[in-house]
């Protein structure tokens, strides 16, 4: 099929070089045109593991092209996906500014039948919107399809290859055939491609969002009581993720939940839910307890030192989460604004995030090239995020390292008990 992606960010760059690896022809589209000379000599302006093998593989045989001209890549294209930014608005709505703009543009192009998708998040009732702007603008006949995305950062590329399922909002009969016809190839596994109409496919993202992000403050909570009756998260999680009716996935406590998608969607829902005039109190209370959760380890911090200022204080971690460079709304930006304020020096690592974080934080964070190295002197150290290669580090080369051996695991990835056989004051979430 020919393919045209609008947008080359994180879910237009997943979906593009996915596409063309099963042997589509994909014009991907963006405006940055320092961005694209980055692309088109096959490296990625992101960090997602698999994703730039892809590209250049795709590149070389000729079906993944990168422009900033729109109007050739619609007239081009039977498919056309929109996969723009909707940033966050001040109110909690997503801004739908650069989803509406585009559809204006490829109605400006097209020269024939088109399905245009929404495969950007957006709220409920956006298909309806990009069909009436289409509508004014051309005479051609197009079909609008909500196609929401289900990617995990750090696991996107299998996670597009390999869907649980595939949800597909869709009227018209010839469009949900093309879909269908797309997305067979990723499916031959037996997940399913379900097909409803447009409002329903929008509310989904949001729905399994909104619910995974329940999951995760539902069990910080549960870990905060278990902290006050001296009992063992780790052991209720194994239990209650054994109960096949809840599954283990998404239990495990920790510092907050971030990133660009479970933040944003949960201030969406409660910002068009309240639009409608319902106000979604669960959801309320889910955002309220992550934001409480950022806060934890300080606290803990705190409660043991009683005093931080002049204390250097090590982070091993700033991403929101491993196998991502993705700092936005990370747990670690929370914690080291409130270490800065309390007058801590901080001294940080991360094996990814570290050039958008020096973006962040500027001089005011010391940055070393190495794990260990942050350790020099440090009076203690906070884990903030769970990479693989904090799993099993030397604890006697960190004793000796650290002025005094105190942890904070802000991923309970340690064995409490080895901890303190090893000489550490040891502090873990709800253990």
């Amino acid at each position: 099929m020919k393919i045209a992606v609008i947008g080359t960010g994180y879910v237009g760059l997943v979906a593009g070089a996915c596409f063309a690896e099963n042997g589509n022809d994909v014009v991907c589209v963006d405006k940055d045109e320092a961005k694209l000379r980055i692309l088109r000599r096959g490296k990625i302006p992101i960090f997602e593991p698999g994703l730039e093998e892809l590209v250049k593989r795709n590149r070389a045989e000729k079906r993944l092209v990168f422009t900033s001209q729109i109007g050739t890549a619609v007239r081009a294209s039977s498919i056309i996906f929109i996969a723009v930014g909707t940033p966050q608005g001040e109110d909690g709505s997503a801004d739908l500014q650069h989803v509406l703009g585009v559809a204006r543009e490829i109605a400006r192009a097209m020269n024939g039948y088109k399905v245009i998708v929404d495969k950007s998040t957006v709220p409920v009732g956006t298909a309806e919107r990009v069909r009436e702007i289409i509508r004014r603008e051309t005479t051609h006949p197009f079909s609008v399809v909500s196609n929401p995305e289900f990617l995990k950062q750090g696991a996107a590329v299998d996670d597009f290859m390999k869907p649980d399922r595939v949800v597909v909002g869709a009227e018209d009969p010839r469009a949900t055939q093309m879909m269908t016809e797309l997305y067979s190839p990723f499916t031959r596994t037996g997940a399913p491609i379900m097909v409803m109409d447009c409002a329903s496919a929008e509310m989904c993202k949001y729905a399994a969002n909104a619910m995974l992000a329940t999951k995760i403050s539902f069990m910080n909570e549960v870990a905060r009581v278990c902290e006050q009756y001296g009992a063992d998260i780790d052991q209720v999680r194994r239990a209650v993720g054994s109960d096949r009716r809840i599954g283990p996935a998404f239990l495990f406590p920790g510092i907050g939940y971030g990133g660009s998608c479970f933040p944003k969607d949960v201030q969406a829902i409660l910002k068009f839910s309240a639009d409608k005039g319902y106000h979604f109190q669960i959801l309320d209370a889910v955002e309220r307890v992550n934001r409480q959760q950022k806060a934890l380890l300080v606290d803990k911090m705190t409660k043991h030192f009683g005093s931080l200022a002049g204390r250097t204080i090590a982070l091993w971690g700033l991403a929101f989460k491993p196998r991502t460079d993705d700092m936005r709304e990370a747990p670690a930006i929370t914690i080291v604004e409130k270490l800065i304020e309390a007058g801590a020096k901080v001294r940080a690592y991360d094996p990814e995030a570290m050039k958008i974080a020096k973006g962040i934080f500027g001089n005011r964070v010391t940055f070393v090239e190495r794990g260990y190295d942050a350790l020099v002197g440090a009076e203690a150290l906070a884990l903030l995020t769970e990479w693989n290669e904090f799993r099993e580090p030397d604890f006697a080369k960190m004793r000796k390292l650290m002025h005094s051996p105190v942890v904070f695991d802000g991923r309970n990835i340690y064995n409490r008990e080895q901890m303190k056989a090893d000489g550490f004051t040891y502090y873990a979430i709800g253990r």
